[in-house]
């Protein structure tokens, strides 16, 4: 069956960077538009960013300029870097991966980012 397994979260300083990692398997991985979402503390979630089958992306405004998603098909793996993070960004992180149209959506169980000094 497809798996969603997220790595990389944990406590950082603001300012600090981080990367987040999304390994894939059971399914065809670049087939699947990627995408990482947050879910803050009494915050619904939220979409951070994605890209596609293709490689373009997509971002947050909130996080534009900040972040970047990126894709190794080889690897069956995105990640999300995460650069001068703040304390808004401290929330859980969602790897989700969807093909749009069919009734693929599938979710990672989240990786928790904490930003406080």
């Amino acid at each position: 069956q497809v798996q969603l397994v997220e790595s990389g979260g944990g406590l950082v300083q603001p300012g600090g960077s981080l990367r987040l990692s999304c390994a894939a398997s059971g399914m065809i991985f670049k087939a699947y538009r990627m995408a990482w979402y947050r879910q803050a503390p009494g915050k619904k979630r939220e979409l951070v960013a994605h890209i596609t089958s293709g490689g373009s992306t997509n971002y947050a405004d909130s996080v534009k300029d900040r972040f970047a998603i990126s894709r190794d098909n080889a690897k069956n793996t995105v990640y999300l870097q995460m650069n001068s993070l703040n304390a808004e960004d401290t929330a859980d992180y969602y790897c989700n991966a969807a093909i749009v149209g069919l009734p693929l959506d599938y979710w990672g169980q989240g990786t928790q980012v904490t930003v406080s000094s």
